[in-house]
C-alpha cells in the first residue's frame, strides 16, 4: 500500500514536489492579467492625482488666500456622502503652447450631482488650482454634461465660480465652449432654477454665464467679477484706477 502511495505521488518519473514547482513556472502571470494590473496601478494614480487638482503647493496658495478648494466647497455645500462625480480623469487635448506637458486629472472643474438637505442637484466648482480655473474644451464639456442632466431630471443647476476666464492656450476651442454653456444657460431658462456663487477673481466668460442664472451670489473680500480684468487695459495703455475696482 505504501509503495502504491509513493508511486501514485510521482508525475512520470519526476516527484510531485518538482512537478508543482515546474507547474507553478508554468502557469506564471499571464500577459493580460498583468496588463491589468498595470491598468488598475495607472488609475489609482490618475484618481490621486485628481484629487490633488493643481497640487499641494497650489492648495496651500489657495488656503492662504482664505479661500477652500473645489473639492472643499462640495464637501462643506452637499449632503454628507451623497456626492457623485462625473468624468474625473477627463484631461484636456490642447497640443498647442506645451500645454501638452500640464494635463491634470479632471481640467480645473469638479462636476456630478448630490443632495442639499436630501434634494437632488447637479453642481459644478471650478479649481483654481488648475489652470487659474480657465475653460477649456474639456472643462466645458464637463459642466454641459451636468447641465444636460439636470434640465433631463429637473433639477436644479449649481455653479461655483472661481475661474479666470477661457483658456488662451486653446483659442477659438475654449471660446466655443462657452458658447455651449450660454445655449445651455438660455435652455435652462425657466425650466430648472440656475445658481451660481461666484467665490474668486472671476472674468470674461466666467462672469457670462453667472450673469445669466436666475440667482447670483458673491464672497465678501475674495471674489470680484470683471468683463475683462484692469489689468488688461492697464497693459492696452488705458488710464484707469485699478484699485477702485477692487
Amino acid at each position: 500500500m505504501r509503495a502504491a502511495l509513493l508511486r501514485s505521488r510521482r508525475v512520470g518519473s519526476v516527484p510531485l514536489g518538482r512537478a508543482c514547482s515546474s507547474a507553478a513556472q508554468t502557469l506564471a502571470t499571464p500577459p493580460h492579467l498583468a496588463k491589468a494590473a498595470s491598468v488598475r496601478q495607472r488609475l489609482a494614480e490618475a484618481n490621486e492625482a485628481s484629487l490633488l487638482g493643481g497640487g499641494e503647493a497650489r492648495i496651500a496658495a489657495q488656503h492662504k488666500k482664505g479661500k477652500l478648494t473645489a473639492r472643499e466647497r462640495l464637501e462643506l455645500f452637499l449632503d454628507p456622502g451623497s456626492f457623485r462625480e462625473y468624468d474625473a480623469l477627463k484631461t484636456h487635448r490642447c497640443h498647442d503652447f506645451g500645454a501638452q506637458a500640464t494635463a491634470p486629472p479632471g481640467d480645473g472643474v469638479v462636476t456630478g450631482h448630490g443632495l442639499v438637505d436630501g434634494r437632488r442637484v447637479f453642481v459644478f466648482s471650478q479649481d483654481f488650482t488648475v489652470f487659474g480655473g480657465s475653460l477649456s474644451e474639456t472643462h466645458a464639456e464637463k459642466i454641459c454634461k451636468i447641465m444636460d442632466q439636470a434640465m433631463l431630471v429637473g433639477a436644479p443647476i449649481i455653479g461655483l465660480n472661481d475661474s479666470g476666464g477661457a483658456r488662451i492656450q486653446e483659442g477659438i476651442a475654449s471660446l466655443a465652449g462657452y458658447a455651449e454653456v450660454f445655449q445651455r444657460n438660455v435652455d435652462a431658462s425657466g425650466v430648472v432654477p440656475q445658481l451660481s456663487v461666484v467665490m474668486g477673481p472671476c472674468a470674461g466668460g466666467a462672469v457670462y454665464s453667472p450673469a445669466m442664472t436666475d440667482f447670483t451670489m458673491m464672497v465678501e473680500h475674495t471674489s470680484y467679477m470683471f468683463v475683462t480684468v484692469p489689468e488688461v487695459y492697464i497693459h492696452i495703455d488705458i488710464d484707469i484706477d485699478i484699485d477702485t475696482y477692487r
